[in-house]
């Protein structure tokens, strides 16, 4: 029987966050495993913010190029090539897959395994290869990093039917005629108006009353609004009942609208309704590591499973998917584990951009979650293309608008919806007052570059002091 290999601590998965986990406890003199079941870099280098973001920007200049002439920029017909659009976007995520290993491979005391991992005991794992070599490991710490994958509805029919996932649709290389999106969250608007721009008929198909449920109302209308404005057919309130082939090479999917039962037809059917942890061959049964009734691994705040020595980080343990969040884990990890703090998860902020065009960046409160909570709120709201001077008006893209929650009475910003060209840097910039504990008076008075987006944020918290009509 071969004896198993001894190391200090074990991580199950790559991310971005695992890899510096990794070479963080090398550093620290820990004999360190990190074990990957298919490629380097997680969900966001292999099949989520980079190659999605690549493949948005390339979506947004065959969006401009076909507005061009408003631009007094004449360039003839706009075709997109897909295959030169899908070969762009593997040429950089191979480039950033390839940096970690050598970061890997230069870290003394840190051993790649590749191969699935299954808890055998509480301190003991089993990596198999995919030629079936079998490896033991142990150690006295392992951390879960296993990330999600997208969860398949109960759709009746729907297995007979060739769907896409995040990951296979940024592997076409001819395009939908007529892509069916089942999902209004993050990653189906986002690919739905890719693909739109690309050239695609594309219906989103949403379950509940608006698109981006955990939004503010008004903030999903505009977004519901831009979606249409791009020429996507949104369908609210609707459910899928039923999925079929209908022909050669198509999908037809029997839906449930509020107006009664309609059948659309589609080429493509891309399924993002949700996501579901990859926890179900880990046998954490075995390490007597908890989870919730959906296979989320259950933690505390400083990140600690059920089972001592074992901890989970990142989108498997439920709460916020976002890599920036799964960093933010690693960071409390390395600061309790090889500084002696004690940092938690608690009352840390947790900004996103949904990368539609114009983009929705979001940091804090929402006003429906400010008034649930009892808070006495100010609301500063304005439209991008009422910003005098206006930068928005100068780029061309005056939809959406800026919503910005303040707390009544210490002034402070308590959250913020921005809706518009970069909304993400913009969001950023509240967050920055925010963690400063800045009233918004800073920001209204503040001095900010002219012509810039930030600018206007001086017109948008001027609007709760005086009129702006």
């Amino acid at each position: 029987m071969t004896t198993p290999a001894a190391y200090d601590a074990i991580i199950i998965g790559s991310s971005r966050a695992a890899i510096f986990l990794s070479i963080s406890l090398a550093q620290a003199g820990k004999r360190t495993a990190m074990i990957e079941r298919e490629t380097l870099g997680g969900t966001c280098v292999n099949v989520g913010c980079t190659p999605t973001k690549t493949m948005v920007a390339s979506a947004r200049v065959a969006y401009l190029a076909n507005k061009a002439a408003e631009y007094g920029v004449h360039t003839g017909p706009v075709s997109v090539n897909l295959a030169e659009v899908i070969q762009r976007k593997r040429a950089l995520v191979d480039t950033l897959r390839d940096y970690p290993r050598g970061m890997i491979d230069m870290t003394p005391g840190l051993d790649l395994v590749m191969g699935e991992a299954r808890f055998t005991g509480s301190h003991s794992v089993e990596v198999r290869s995919g030629d079936g070599e079998v490896q033991d490991l142990t150690a006295e710490t392992i951390f879960i990093n296993t990330g999600l994958r997208v969860a398949v509805p109960p759709i009746p029919g729907l297995e007979e039917v060739p769907w896409l996932d995040n990951a296979s649709i940024m592997e076409l290389e001819t395009l939908p005629e007529r892509l069916l999106v089942l999902g209004g969250g993050y990653i189906g608007l986002e690919f739905g108006q890719m693909f739109r721009r690309f050239g695609s008929q594309v219906t989103i198909v949403q379950r509940g009353g608006q698109l981006l449920d955990r939004e503010d109302p008004d903030v999903a209308e505009e977004v519901a609004k831009i979606m249409r404005e791009d020429g996507i057919e949104v369908l609210l309130s609707t459910s899928a009942v039923k999925a079929a082939s209908s022909g050669q090479n198509q999908i037809q999917l029997t839906v449930d609208t509020p107006q009664g039962e309609r059948a659309i037809d589609g080429s493509h059917l891309l399924l993002a309704a949700g996501r579901v942890p990859n926890t179900e061959a880990l046998n954490l049964d075995a390490a007597a590591v908890e989870t919730d009734d959906r296979g989320f691994v259950n933690v505390n705040e400083r990140l600690e499973t059920s089972a001592p020595g074992i901890y989970a980080f990142g989108d498997v343990k439920g709460g916020p998917a976002f890599t920036h969040i799964a960093f933010d884990d690693f960071r409390i990890l390395r600061a309790n584990l090889l500084m002696g703090m004690n940092a938690t998860t608690t009352g840390r902020m947790v900004p996103y951009t949904v990368f539609i065009d114009p983009q929705l960046g979001r940091i804090g409160l929402s006003e429906s979650e400010a008034q649930a909570q009892g808070k006495s709120v100010r609301v500063a709201k304005l439209p991008m293309d009422y910003m005098a001077p206006s930068r928005a008006r100068e780029m061309g893209e005056t939809r959406g608008f800026m919503k910005v929650i303040v707390d009544a009475e210490t002034q402070q910003v308590l959250g913020a919806a921005i809706l518009g060209i970069e909304g993400g840097e913009i969001a950023s910039i509240l967050q920055v007052a925010m963690m400063g504990n800045l009233p918004y008076t800073a920001l209204r008075d503040g001095i900010f570059s002219h012509p810039t987006l930030a600018e206007s944020l001086n017109d948008l918290f001027m609007s709760m002091d005086m009129p702006m009509g």
